[in-house]
């Protein structure tokens, strides 16, 4: 199941990253960095009420589909979707008026609007995703993920285009996904037909998953309180400078975790609830060492492209400072997505999500207080310190809060050898000239992939090289007796 997902979700994926890089190199470009700023903190507001009032549903739906069965799965969907359309009459009004009544620019407040009105509309989107991806539907999912991306990004860059501000890309967000529910709500919707919404299973959906979206609360402020601190010592620019070296890095690391995570965690999951312990364990390395296989190396190559890579994806106002702080970024978003996609599901397996709360409150309270304390010595590089340590602190919380509930498997081995491949590929790129711009991307990128491939297919990491051989004599042995 787990490779399934990881290559039908991989168009996907790939034009997730296309369009988030896409989205640098345009809205960097069409938008002043102070909307660029306004944008950001838009985004943080927006995401983190969606994180308090809807997530723990989409969690439901991923976690408790595998464990339902006839009469039960319309119980299942009917008290999904009706909790998430009581939830949205109830809250949009309050957030709204509460939006009306604070006291800040015109840009800002219509960039938070257009994000406030997008939420329930990507809630009831992601419940349908969530569903295809735990059914393991892999090509309804990622179609829907394809069409939601292409279209956000359109009317985003549109918006941006006609001088609509900070929330382009909002806009873009909030009308992207209402393209497909016509397609996918009400097929989603019938699989209700008959249910009965009980107290009690609603009850364990909130058990099971409110610690999931307090959890990503914590997150999301640990990603979030830099941008509002540099905000409030620099002003707008420098958060949209902050931002656009954050999402260079950040965007191509969590492209990568967010595929495999697609493919990787429902398959954890069937494996736990309907598989041996051995087949789990097998599984969970197997993932891990994929993750590690191709998540480091993007880590690393990242890091030293940081300078080509800003000038040919941001514009001119704020890719020096974007380029300074993408090799720290890049680093954050390797141990949050290695956090988050793999070591965290301890906690979701063993439906212990109680502790995933506990887990995330000490980076995020590291976090705040390394950024009140670096931010205002150090601007912009201070927040990416603090962000890069917080999440260290993180991983290491998951790794030891965890394995007493499902002791997650870390293939060292794989580990090691990969970052022998690392250091090799930073020993050849390092050296090269300092073209400038595309020349210097192209050719950095180019002879770090190489010599990344080459190493690690001599040392045999994670298996590549016994996989190829296999790949290899499959194809011989089906040319030969055809």
């Amino acid at each position: 199941m787990f490779w399934r997902g990881v290559w039908g979700y991989l168009p996907a994926n790939i034009i997730q990253g296309l369009v988030g890089f896409g989205a640098i190199v345009v809205f960097t470009r069409l938008m002043s960095a102070e909307d660029f700023g306004r944008y950001a903190i838009a985004f943080s507001v927006m995401t983190l009420i969606h994180v308090g009032t809807f997530s723990w549903l989409e969690a439901a739906m991923a976690r408790f589909w595998a464990a339902e069965e006839g009469q039960s799965l319309a119980d299942h969907f009917l008290t999904l979707y009706r909790t998430a359309a009581v939830v949205t009459l109830a809250a949009l009004p309050v957030a709204g008026l509460i939006l009306w009544a604070v006291p800040i620019g015109p840009g800002l407040k219509l960039a938070i609007g257009a994000g406030l009105v997008g939420i329930p509309i990507r809630c009831f989107a992601k419940l349908a995703q969530e569903r295809f991806r735990a059914s393991g539907e892999v090509t309804k999912s990622a179609g829907m993920d394809i069409a939601v991306t292409l279209g956000g990004f359109a009317i985003g860059a549109f918006c941006a285009f006609h001088g609509v501000g900070a929330a382009s890309p909002l806009i873009g967000l909030a009308i992207g996904p209402l393209l497909v529910l016509p397609f996918v709500l009400p097929g989603e919707l019938k699989r209700a037909r008959g249910g009965v919404l009980y107290r009690d299973r609603l009850g364990s959906y909130a058990r099971y998953g409110y610690p999931i979206a307090a959890g990503l609360g914590l997150s999301l402020i640990m990603a979030s309180t830099d941008r509002f601190l540099l905000e409030i010592y620099l002003g707008p620019a420098a958060v949209g400078a902050y931002h656009a070296g954050y999402s260079l890095a950040n965007r191509t690391l969590d492209v990568l975790f967010i595929w495999l995570g697609a493919a990787g965690t429902p398959a954890l999951i069937m494996a736990w609830e309907r598989g041996s312990r051995d087949a789990f364990m097998k599984a969970a390395r197997e993932q891990a060492s994929t993750f590690i296989l191709i998540g480091l190396p993007a880590a690393v190559g990242v890091a030293l492209v940081a300078r080509p890579l800003a000038d040919f994806m941001i514009g001119e106002d704020l890719r020096s400072v974007a380029a300074s702080v993408t090799p720290w970024i890049a680093l954050s978003a390797l141990l949050s997505g290695s956090t988050a996609y793999y070591l965290s599901q301890s906690f979701v397996l063993g439906r212990r999500t109680d502790r995933l709360l506990l887990t995330l409150c000490i980076p995020a309270g590291a976090n705040v207080i390394l950024n009140l304390i670096l931010v205002p010595m150090m601007g912009v590089m201070g927040a990416a310190i603090a962000t890069t340590t917080s999440f260290a602190i993180g991983l290491l919380a998951s790794i030891g809060m965890g394995r007493k509930i499902v002791a997650m498997p870390i293939p060292w081995d794989t580990l090691t050898r990969c970052g022998v491949a690392c250091v090799a590929m930073a020993a050849a790129v390092l050296p090269l000239p300092a073209l400038g711009g595309v020349a210097e991307l192209i050719l950095k990128a180019g002879v770090g992939a190489v010599v990344y491939a080459a190493v690690v297919m001599v040392l045999n990491a994670a298996g590549v090289r016994d996989l190829a051989a296999r790949l290899i004599g499959a194809r011989l042995s089906r040319r030969a007796t055809a």
